[in-house]
């Protein structure tokens, strides 16, 4: 058996690939008794993966000097001038990242978190001529319903990490053993450790065909999937695409925005007449983000070869990672600031280290470049989806999607709830919150 380490220059990841065979053995932690030392199928039924299909167990070791160069170059910066506002109009504030750069360079403990990802059951496997990394967690319970979930930019598998024990073990988390899931979480094309692609081509609806080939060489016969912001495009062209198998698909950032409102925010005009309340929310939630959030997806869109910067420099990556969304922006300055919220210090730094370390900065934003270059509409266009859709609507997402607007993107909308708490990163967030809806969201899809 072939087990993939993770290296800097991935040089292990391309000799496993070179040499690896027939996989059917995992490791021990895997907690499904299907999964055991000699078993001769993969889970569902199929057949051991050869070759190119081979799964390869999946562990990370990185070396210290990495996190002694990166301490290094953190207490290193160089520091602009301070914002000559008192608010955030102007990016990400001077004081926030220097808060964040004297945690980060004296008590962040990166082995924490990679002791928490070693001891998830981690796996690689060679799609479409690319290296696909996946997080595997089979449920004890017999019936658990199989989930692919996607995360976006500038998340990563990290995001979902709290959401695994509660959805795969539910009867340890105040629920019962009908609630439970296996799920299935990738590192999209470029990110984390997946492979690098070394061609353009991986934009949505091509990773939507990788996801549903992984699920099919998993062995899962019918199975839901989830995602928000690109984890929602890809979630999205899946359920476009309907593969076999795919049961119905939940969203926590939806494509919904009606033609005409989708028209007048393109060129900055009014809203349209007639909007309810909930309506003229998401239009002015929708308007702020366009006029002042879109900067960091326009220059990913247009050149992402050119961030040099935050390849070099982390608390420049921290920045340019921090400032996604104003809404997350102001919660982690609260963060830094000492005050309780959805992430703690180190969530936050989990993340940006796992980009820093895994050299992904430019490589996770070429997926702007290849939407924009590959254009398949309007990022919140509907997709005209005919399979059963879910929705989850945060009020800190960069729009909160009206039941009304969700009625009419999806021809089968079985589930809508509007969480009172919650924003981009929702699971990773409010991750009880979250889980609640993946049980209530899908239980009508339960067989």
């Amino acid at each position: 058996m072939s087990k993939t380490c993770y290296a800097p220059t991935r040089r292990t990841i391309l000799a496993a690939s070179a040499t690896a065979g027939a996989v059917s053995l995992v490791p021990a932690l895997m907690r499904s008794p299907d999964y055991a030392f000699g078993q001769t199928s993969n889970p569902g039924g199929s057949q051991i993966a050869t070759n190119a299909d081979a799964i390869r167990p999946f562990s990370i070791d990185f070396p210290e000097e990495m996190l002694v160069d990166l301490r290094r170059r953190i207490n290193a910066t160089k520091w602009p001038d301070r914002e000559i506002v008192s608010d955030t109009t102007q990016g990400v504030q001077l004081a926030t990242m220097q808060a964040i750069a004297r945690y980060w360079g004296t008590q962040f403990d990166w082995r924490k978190i990679e002791a928490r990802l070693k001891a998830m059951p981690q796996f690689i496997t060679e799609i479409d001529g690319l290296d696909v990394h996946f997080v595997h967690v089979r449920s004890k319970h017999e019936n658990a319903l199989p989930m692919i979930v996607t995360h976006g930019w500038p998340g990563s598998i990290i995001e979902q990490l709290k959401i695994v024990d509660p959805l795969t073990d539910p009867t340890m988390h105040g629920a019962t053993a009908a609630d439970a899931f296996h799920l299935v979480i990738p590192s999209l094309p470029g990110y984390g450790f997946s492979g690098k692609p070394l061609a353009p081509g991986w934009n949505p609806p091509r990773i939507a065909k990788a996801w549903a080939l992984l699920m099919q060489r998993l062995g899962y016969k019918k199975y839901v999937a989830q995602g928000g912001d690109w984890g929602n495009a890809v979630t999205e062209f899946m359920a476009v695409q309907e593969p076999t198998g795919l049961l119905g698909v939940h969203t926590n950032m939806p494509a919904t925005v009606p033609p005409d409102v989708s028209k007048a925010l393109a060129v900055g005009g009014p809203p349209p007449a007639g909007l309810s309340p909930d309506e003229k929310h998401a239009w002015d939630q929708l308007d702020f983000f366009y006029k002042n959030g879109l900067g960091y997806a326009i220059e990913m869109n247009n050149r992402p070869q050119t961030l040099y910067g935050i390849v070099d420099s982390p608390v420049g990556l921290a920045a340019w990672m921090i400032d996604h969304d104003a809404r997350s922006e102001e919660m982690i300055a609260r963060v830094f600031e000492g005050k309780s919220e959805g992430l703690t210090k180190d969530d936050v730094l989990d993340n940006v280290t796992l980009y820093w370390l895994t050299n992904t900065a430019i490589s996770s934003a070429r997926l702007y470049w290849e939407n924009a270059h590959n254009p398949t509409g309007g990022f919140f266009d509907p997709r005209g989806i005919k399979i059963p859709v879910a929705v989850s609507a945060f009020p800190d997402e960069l729009y909160t999607a009206p039941r009304s607007w969700a009625e009419k993107a999806y021809q089968k909308l079985i589930y809508y709830n509007k969480l009172p708490k919650g924003g981009h990163f929702a699971a990773w967030e409010q991750p009880e919150l979250f889980v609640a809806e993946m049980r209530a969201a899908f239980q009508s899809l339960r067989t």
